[in-house]
């Protein structure tokens, strides 16, 4: 029987560079589903191109049926609580009898903190740096602390004098407050660790806001690491998401979620129905 064909869904960015490793990374994943015959395309829900439609039509080819998608997420916020849920909603419209299973975000993920710790490594020198791990930021607290748990598992087990957390945006600490914290606690050689699957315009900016800070200080001497980016960890991590869902063990995180729980000063969110943002270029 021929498995159900896997979605790679993900969000869309202006920079081709992020678009590029995507599509490089949609081709390894689709080698390596080929081994038992599962079919793999991938699109974006705004921004770029390809558009999520056209490539649940290209699997879709005429015979609606079961699929996965997979969120290309790292953790789970409004794009892949949301958006993307309504993106595939809008493709059954389209396609009258098409079925979803949709699998959680990639991390944390054991596999992506060890290639965390890769990317830290080949920039941080002989000795083990201070890490200041930026992730997007988001309004979810779920998704926050997400990364926060990610750099603490970053830490543990390795030679880091510490790890700190930090945002890029609508999250605090900001970049510069996180380097401040790590050179209140002491550090003098820190590196920037980008927890981001791609290149783009937020790790750019993460990338500039450090190198100002660093201008301004001195006295430190702080690099920035390169994103996760298209790699063989990477797609394995995606085909695992894949085999669980359809194995039916999908673990998402709902103990803390903002729309399970009231949560404090996001009280108004508690049991809210999703509103995705209009996607004019969409308006199926």
């Amino acid at each position: 029987m021929t498995p159900p064909p896997l979605l790679l869904a993900a969000h869309g960015t202006t920079d081709q560079a992020g678009v590029d490793a995507f599509a490089a990374l949609a081709e390894r994943v689709g080698k390596l589903a080929a081994a038992d015959g599962t079919r793999v395309a991938g699109g974006f829900i705004e921004l770029s191109a390809p558009a999520l439609r056209d490539a649940v039509s290209s699997l879709v080819n005429g015979h609606p049926a079961a699929m996965v998608a997979v969120p290309l997420m790292l953790s789970a916020a409004g794009h892949a609580k949301g958006d993307i849920p309504a993106a595939l909603a809008r493709e059954s419209s389209r396609h009258p009898g098409l079925t979803w299973t949709y699998a959680r975000p990639l991390g944390p993920h054991p596999d992506l903190i060890s290639l965390l710790d890769k990317r830290v490594a080949a920039v941080g020198g002989s000795t083990p740096p201070a890490v200041l791990l930026v992730g997007r930021g988001s309004t979810d607290p779920d998704a926050n602390a997400d990364v926060v748990k990610t750099a603490r598992l970053l830490w543990e087990g390795r030679d880091y004098p510490l790890a700190e957390t930090a945002f890029v945006s609508l999250a605090r600490p900001d970049v510069p407050e996180g380097l401040d914290r790590c050179r209140l606690l002491g550090a003098r050689r820190i590196v920037v660790a980008r927890y981001f699957l791609f290149p783009g315009v937020l790790p750019d900016r993460v990338a500039e806001q450090a190198a100002r800070y660093a201008a301004a200080h001195p006295e430190l001497d702080v690099a920035v690491a390169g994103v996760l980016g298209d790699c063989d960890e990477l797609a394995d991590v995606v085909v695992e998401r894949y085999r669980e869902a359809l194995a039916g063990d999908i673990r998402m995180n709902c103990d803390t979620c903002l729309y399970r729980i009231p949560l404090p000063h996001h009280e108004h969110r508690h049991g809210a129905a999703q509103a995705p943002h209009h996607h004019p270029h969409d308006p199926a």
